[in-house]
């Protein structure tokens, strides 16, 4: 991991995000305090990882970890907010939910929430800074899990293999089968798949009885 220089606090959470992008689900964040006296081995930006590390990683995480916790929007809130805002949303219900107070921020990316403490963004976070890392590592895995539940709720989908993304599989079975009740109907894709729904709804000849 590239060298960070970290803010002088006593107490710093990483705060990360998983699922901007997809067209399904809640925006997924997570907000760690590490224990210096228990380090971690390995954390790395979530994406970089195989999903056996992520998950091994995630629970070591969950168990050394001073504090974490899981904050979350789910698509009707992104729908009203958009996902930029729903986002920030997200994140300061994480950092709110840490069991201990952090003197200090560090999120990943170029935009910060309104927090009661001093926050920083930092650009590449989750490969630069550790407790960005593990945000990551608990928001793709928790993420990942929620997506393959959905798989079982809508297996005619494949929200298992693409995770929600808009992806040709899912845009194809989204225009073949509709939007299910947790797609995000503010963007495109699911927008445009629930205006020919109701096109060829219209189009339909009335039955005689």
């Amino acid at each position: 991991m590239a060298e960070f220089i970290y803010p002088v606090a006593q107490s710093i959470a990483g705060v990360d995000e998983v699922g901007r992008g997809p067209l399904v689900g809640d925006v997924v964040t997570a907000a760690v305090i590490l224990d210096p006296a228990r380090p971690i081995a390995g954390l790395a930006d979530s994406k970089k990882l195989s999903e056996k590390r992520r998950v091994a990683l995630y629970d070591e995480i969950k168990d050394k970890a001073l504090a974490w916790c899981i904050g979350r929007a789910n698509p009707e809130e992104i729908d009203r907010l958009n996902i930029l805002h729903a986002t920030l949303l997200a994140m300061q219900r994480a950092v709110a939910g840490l069991s201990i107070t952090p003197d200090f921020v560090l999120i990943d990316g170029n935009r910060c929430p309104a927090l009661a403490m001093p926050a920083q963004a930092v650009v590449k976070g989750d490969s630069l800074v550790q407790e960005i890392s593990a945000a990551s590592i608990l928001a793709k895995v928790t993420r990942d899990r929620e997506m393959a539940e959905l798989d079982r709720l809508f297996p005619q989908y494949g929200f298992a293999q693409h995770k929600g993304y808009p992806t040709a599989l899912h845009r194809e079975k989204l225009m073949q089968f509709g939007a299910t009740p947790h797609h995000r109907r503010s963007f495109a894709p699911v927008r445009n798949a629930l205006i020919d729904a109701e096109v060829m709804a219209a189009s339909e000849p009335a039955t005689l009885y």
